[in-house]
């Protein structure tokens, strides 16, 4: 649904107001701050990085290109820090953006294409040593960290998107979103020493974001079809790779908060956004609205900081402006808020 929001939007003309308090980052080291991906448009070629600096709460929306000297590329789905460094996947240019997390200089960018065809990364995920990513091609390709090399690919389901690990194994949310209505239904079962798909499991149609509690059970978000089929949220026993419970609210993402899940939700027919707090533990919803779709204009993602224990949530606007990041504290009550770039996706906290 997102490419189908941002292939639209893609025809429309839309202006960014340079904020009075935005400056260029070039010379500074980062620090006690946000770095925030923003996604852009599809196929517009303008994702981008944006800094946020607590200490002045200065912003560059342009951080990427400042520090680098070109463009970051087209639609930048994920970013995450692993080793000291920052692995950024732009699905569109189909590319691995690998930064230090020091300088945030760009060490390599690995193209992810097979004989000329694009993989279309969109997620990835770190473990002992080696980067899994989802790749839209139908493969998920494993990144030597050490080398900076894809290594090896496994064959999954269609589209994957969402992955998360568990007693030694990967789990990956097949979607198949490029295939509507025909979606996947699936979670790939990955042994993580022979590398290799072992199950699938069959969770609802098109399942997206994939968790894990500190029990070691997997949640996966299967996200229906946005109407007559909804949402839902899926348990997996991960001793026996079969289906616990699936839970009977909506539920469009999951993002961990100490020990309990703050379960963000979208909904397509009255467009308003919430946040739940769940907890995984009792497998009770604690508050159904935790933080409410008043503070929300489109919620795009929710990230929780354990150093501070605030929430942050990119809000896209639409899609057709510019975004914010809105923190609030962990009781839900909302504290300020950064103008930043195009459909913030992902935040990297430094301190």
């Amino acid at each position: 649904m997102r490419y189908i929001n941002l292939l639209l939007l893609s025809l429309v003309l839309f202006s960014c107001e340079k904020k009075k308090n935005q400056v260029n980052s070039s010379s500074i080291v980062p620090k006690n701050g946000l770095l925030v991906l923003c996604e852009g448009l599809f196929q517009q070629n303008n994702a981008a990085l944006s800094w946020v600096n607590f200490e002045d709460e200065s912003i560059d929306n342009q951080y990427f290109e400042n520090k680098n000297g070109r463009l970051l590329g087209d639609t930048g789905n994920d970013m995450e820090i692993y080793g000291g460094k920052i692995y950024i996947v732009v699905n569109v240019s189909s590319t691995l953006e690998v930064l230090d997390k020091a300088t945030n200089i760009s060490l390599k960018q690995i193209d992810m294409k097979v004989n000329g065809v694009a993989k279309s990364p969109r997620q990835i995920k770190f473990h002992n040593g080696f980067g899994f990513i989802t790749c839209f091609d139908g493969y998920v390709d494993v990144l030597d960290t050490a080398t900076l090399t894809i290594t090896k690919r496994i064959k999954v389901g269609d589209n994957p998107e969402g992955l998360s690990f568990s007693n030694d194994k990967l789990y990956v949310a097949n979607s198949g979103g490029l295939n509507v209505p025909n979606v996947d239904s699936t979670l790939s079962v990955i042994d993580l020493t022979s590398l290799v798909e072992v199950k699938k499991i069959t969770v609802g149609k098109n399942p997206g974001g994939v968790e894990v509690d500190n029990e070691g059970d997997i949640y996966v978000i299967a996200r229906g079809n946005y109407s007559s089929i909804p949402s839902r949220m899926v348990r997996i026993d991960t001793q026996n790779d079969i289906i616990a419970e699936t839970f009977d609210f909506d539920a469009s993402g999951i993002t961990a908060m100490e020990d309990q899940f703050l379960i963000r939700n979208y909904n397509f027919n009255t467009l308003t956004s919430n946040i739940a707090l769940f907890d995984p533990l009792t497998e009770m919803m604690v508050e159904s609205t935790f933080i409410g779709d008043a503070q929300f204009t489109t919620l795009y993602g929710v990230f929780y900081n354990a150093s501070n224990q605030k929430i942050y949530c990119t809000d896209a606007m639409s899609y057709t402006n510019t975004g914010y990041v809105k923190v609030f504290n962990n009781q839900g009550v909302f504290e300020k808020s950064y103008h930043v770039g195009l459909n913030p996706n992902s935040i990297i906290f430094y301190e």
